[in-house]
């Protein structure tokens, strides 16, 4: 059986994706959009405050990538 080879080069950086996930997913909800808006602009700011030793650089990409997966479980919506 072949083990699935581990595609990510910062493991630490996949770990603050999955805990700012959790904090972060209502706002990908277009069930909680505000007159139409999405509330995405939202998340940096609860990252920056829940996470605050995150650089900003990383700040970005863990939100970018959360959109990803709230994408892919829900679909585009």
């Amino acid at each position: 059986m072949n083990t699935p080879v581990e595609r990510r080069k910062n493991l630490s950086l996949r770990e603050l994706v999955d805990k700012a996930y959790v904090l972060i997913e209502p706002f990908f909800d277009p069930a909680n959009a505000w007159n139409g808006q999405t509330l995405e602009h939202l998340a940096y700011r609860v990252v920056r405050e829940q996470l605050p030793a995150i650089p900003p650089q990383d700040v970005q990409i863990i939100v970018s990538v959360a959109t990803r997966i709230y994408r892919s479980k829900h679909g585009p919506q």
